[in-house]
């Protein structure tokens, strides 16, 4: 891909940039004759990202129309059987000025959206049968509730009462950003019958599919296993009985994604196979057709399924996975396991929906593409459907290879300011990626490169060993070692990168979230050739952060004690000799505050350029106590860049920017 552009706007202005609308999600009716997104845009206080409703033209011929403007805005579409339009809405009323969100229905015929269902703890997730009248939610709920008025009473009597505090039995007890319990996530039918009364916290993330008919949903099914941990199993539920059966389990790996057959006779998912500290986990996609065994139909296929579902006469699955720095749509043969690719071009694909003739609706981008829709029709015809106008990019994305250590190719995107020359070369900035197990391949509304692009930085979004995408062993060769192949395949990119026109070698910087501050942390402590490091949300003391992330039982399996110890970047506080500035927000609960708070001080006590007699330090700590591991508000996504910005200027540019008055 080679992506050219002209002016810094919108990119060069924070205002402007965040203003941005931004669009998600996707749903087809049945027939495929109407397609609705959902787009995102700021409130008039600038506090909060609104979304609303938008009907597309399937044609590609008519603009996007806007077709709901509640308040506190609309998510989730889902259309019935019978074309009407569900969504997950919270409008205040008389009696309640802050309600949980219920589920709206919007007639085809026309009119007004009227409430079709709402329970105490709100509405989570919605899913309509294609043929039937049948429709499931998702809501949360009191274990200690005998009905929906009993959980009613608790809520309002923790509320009154400000009790907060959660009394827990088991494995885990925090999500990313939530505090788990004392509410559970149960299944209901839109008459109001609980599918799943006795569910505990076995349906936490709420994966589930219904049948074509409306007779029967497949979810994952969460249990306790060893060692304070959760494997996930998939169980069939009546929905006319709520009688539940176990479909699938398999003690060796967790199952998901759920996708039943049009004849209902089949359900494919997803099998991630347990890690442990010598082999990465593995995902591949399974079929099992009821009353027989489970069969895995790509064995062969070295790579990742990220998406299921079926074409619309069931004759294959439509799978789409990480591929090359792309995230291409893939047809696999439910009776072979056959691979064929349906649509491979520069873009990563989600929300892939079927239609009737073979056609699929889904929203792409890429890292120089906002998600846009788009039909697929029969024969591999991309058709753009109209919908928001793409923003003008600051320069140019290209593709860059570098050689690892041990001769494997290492490829990477680099973003390069338009004008940028051997005259007039940029400064560069590596930006690592999280995840791990991620790649570089789409669109990034708060990792955004073309912000620093607009500011005259070259960006490099290398894939480094764990990168997703690229086979198994590219995988393996990080697994349990992230000091090692993913630092030296870092390097190697920012060498190549350094070695393109345009791009100033001698003014460099390193940034990156989550595992890539991790990555961070530990350049920081193994090399002085970057200006100025910026690390948010990052590991840093692997020791302690091993037990005190929301999920300790999947680290308990990558790394032994030995294993993180010899890669924690704590050990290395004495060698840092470049100015950090280190990002965290008190609600994460994926890498929680403690790593940045040791981190802080470990700089200013322990580093090579520690705090002077007087407490001058070159390093910075922007803290937000309110935010999580994405820092989402977009105020705060605003101070954020703003910070990031000023650091590199001082540090790479020599120049001081001035920072908000708002920070004291």
């Amino acid at each position: 891909m080679t992506s050219t552009a002209g002016s810094a706007a919108p990119f060069g202005d924070l205002d402007d940039f965040l203003a941005l609308p931004r669009m998600s999600g996707l749903a087809v009716s049945a027939d495929g004759s109407r397609i609705v997104t959902t787009v995102a845009a700021l409130n008039t206080k600038r506090t909060e990202f609104v979304s609303s409703l938008w009907e597309l033209d399937p044609r590609g011929r008519q603009p996007a129309r806007r077709i709901t403007h509640g308040e506190k805005g609309e998510s989730a579409p889902a259309f019935t059987a019978d074309g009407d339009l569900l969504f997950l809405a919270a409008r205040a009323t008389a009696d309640d000025d802050k309600p949980p969100k219920s589920l709206w229905r919007l007639p085809t015929a026309g009119g007004e959206a009227v409430e079709a269902v709402m329970l105490p703890g709100g509405v989570d997730a919605v899913v309509a049968a294609e043929a039937a009248a049948t429709v499931v939610i998702a809501s949360s709920v009191f274990p200690s509730a005998t009905d929906t008025d009993h959980d009613k009473q608790l809520r309002a009597a923790r509320k009154d009462n400000k009790v907060s505090a959660v009394l827990h039995d088991g494995y885990p007890v925090r999500y990313w950003d939530q505090d788990l319990g004392p509410e559970r996530t149960h299944l209901f039918g839109a008459d109001g019958r609980d599918l799943t009364p006795d569910a505990g916290a076995a349906l936490s993330h709420a994966d589930f599919d219904l049948s074509r008919d409306g007779a029967f949903v497949v979810a994952a099914w969460q249990r306790p296993a060893p060692g304070a941990a959760v494997r996930s199993t998939l169980i069939r539920i009546d929905v006319a009985t709520a009688q539940r059966s176990v479909v699938v389990d398999d003690p060796d790996a967790d199952l998901g994604l759920p996708a039943i057959s049009p004849d209902g006779q089949s359900v494919a998912f997803t099998r991630e196979t347990f890690s442990t500290s010598h082999h990465a986990p593995r995902t591949t996609l399974w079929l099992l057709r009821f009353g027989a065994q489970p069969v895995e139909l790509t064995t062969h296929w070295d790579r990742w399924p990220t998406s299921v579902t079926w074409s619309a006469d069931g004759s294959s699955l439509i799978v789409t996975a990480d591929d090359n720095g792309r995230g291409p749509i893939f047809a696999v043969d439910p009776a072979s396991g056959a691979v064929r690719s349906i649509v491979a071009d520069d873009f990563t694909y989600s929300d892939v929906r079927s239609a009737p003739g073979g056609v699929l609706f889904a929203l792409r981008s890429s890292c120089a593409t906002p998600p846009h829709p788009v039909r697929i029709d029969a024969d591999g015809t991309v058709v753009e459907l109209p919908c928001l106008p793409r923003p003008e990019l600051p320069g140019t994305l290209t593709e860059v290879t570098a050689v690892a250590d041990d001769g494997q190719a290492v490829r990477s995107w680099l973003a390069v300011p338009h004008g940028s020359d051997d005259d007039a070369p940029a400064p560069l900035l590596l930006w690592i990626h999280g995840g791990p197990l991620a790649s570089w391949n789409a669109w990034h509304w708060r990792w955004n490169p073309w912000v620093m692009v607009a500011r005259g930085y070259a960006v490099l979004l290398p894939d480094p060993a764990l990168s997703t995408g690229y086979g198994q062993e590219f995988v393996q060769r990080g697994w349990g070692a992230w000091g090692s192949a993913p630092y030296t395949d870092l390097l190697a990119a920012t060498d190549a990168a350094c070695a393109q026109p345009g791009v100033d070698a001698t003014r460099t910087a390193a940034m990156g979230g989550s595992f890539g501050g991790y990555m961070a942390n530990w350049i920081a402590g193994h090399t002085d050739r970057f200006a100025a490091i910026v690390t948010h949300a990052s590991l840093w003391a692997l020791d302690q952060f091993g037990s005190t992330t929301d999920g300790a039982y999947w680290w308990a399996r990558e790394m032994t004690p030995e294993m993180a110890a010899a890669h924690s970047p704590h050990r290395f506080v004495s060698e840092i000799a470049t100015p950090m500035l280190v990002i965290h927000g008190d609600k994460d609960y994926r890498v929680p505050i403690g790593e940045a708070l040791r981190l802080w001080y470990e700089l200013l006590s322990r580093s090579a350029l520690p705090a002077g007699d007087d407490g001058a330090t070159v390093h910075r700590f922007l803290y937000f106590p309110s935010e999580n591991h994405w820092v989402l508000s977009p105020q705060h996504a605003k101070i954020w860049y703003q910070v990031v910005t000023g650091f590199l200027s001082r540090h790479v540019l020599g120049q001081d920017v001035e920072l908000p008055e708002m920070l004291g």
